[in-house]
């Protein structure tokens, strides 16, 4: 999905799990109307994109590559990056490991890299909160599950880490036929590739950095928003109360936070 002026600042908005390019649909125009060029891919193994076989095709280090490929095909050098949850690992890994690639960064829900691995180390609860991570590491089982019934642990998947109300029966019928077109395996494949991947080659993040946190999300402590912000050189912080995961689906202000944040690189 790509809208906008091709001669405007560039920004790419990065998905998650198990999300695709629609999880950004009320970002994308305002984003246009503040004089930006936006591009929302499907990530590698997701809706329309393409779906390697196998665990390694799903490193970090590879999904990384493909947004500095789309970046080029855009006829850029860098372009402003924004990710939600695993599409925020890929930011991350992104403004660490090509940061002449990110001009300015945008991350929702989801800790920098280094502060997930201390967390997990050293913290119970996040153990017990990122069950999931642990489930997808078993061979087919995961699949199965997540296919079985319709897809309705998928759905459960949206509904649960949600806000009542942030799904509708239309937008959960637009995700299903987005399951289908790969697969559940490669979105599974993101998490095994996630436990394979190389730490980035630094931990500081040089790029202006927004951070935007819906403290009410159910697999993350918000207390590595905070952390996640002291890895930044320049970073902010937004906490948003009484919101889930899905903080850009529930709070228009994080759409106007990340416009104005954005927008500083052309003032």
């Amino acid at each position: 999905m790509a809208a906008g002026d091709p001669d405007e600042p560039l920004v790419v908005l990065l998905h998650g799990h198990p999300d695709f390019w629609y999880g950004w649909r009320d970002q994308i125009g305002p984003l246009v109307d503040a004089g930006f060029r936006v591009v929302v891919p499907d990530q590698r193994g997701c809706n329309l994109s393409d779906a390697p076989d196998g665990i390694d095709a799903y490193r970090l280090s590879t999904l990384a590559a493909d947004i500095c490929e789309l970046i080029h095909g855009e006829g850029q050098e860098s372009a402003h990056v924004v990710g939600h949850d695993f599409g925020g690992f890929v930011a991350w890994h992104l403004a660490l490991q090509h940061p002449s690639r990110v001009d300015r960064l945008g991350i929702l829900n989801v800790p920098h890299p280094t502060v997930y691995r201390k967390t997990l180390r050293s913290s119970p609860q996040q153990i017990i909160r990122s069950w999931y991570v642990w489930f997808y590491q078993i061979p087919t089982l995961p699949e199965w599950l997540l296919r079985r019934n319709d897809m309705d642990n998928m759905v459960d998947s949206l509904e649960i880490t949600s806000n009542e109300g942030t799904f509708d029966d239309e937008t959960i019928k637009r995700y299903k036929t987005a399951w289908q077109y790969t697969g559940i395996e490669p979105r599974i494949n993101w998490y095994r590739g996630f436990r394979r991947s190389d730490s980035p080659p630094r931990d500081t993040v040089t790029q202006p950095t927004l951070i935007c946190w819906g403290e009410d999300d159910i697999a993350l402590r918000p207390s590595m928003a905070e952390e996640s912000a002291d890895y930044c050189d320049d970073g902010q912080l937004r906490m948003f109360p009484d919101t889930s995961h899905w903080v850009h689906h529930e709070r228009e202000e994080v759409t106007e936070e990340l416009i104005r944040h954005l927008a500083q690189n052309s003032l």
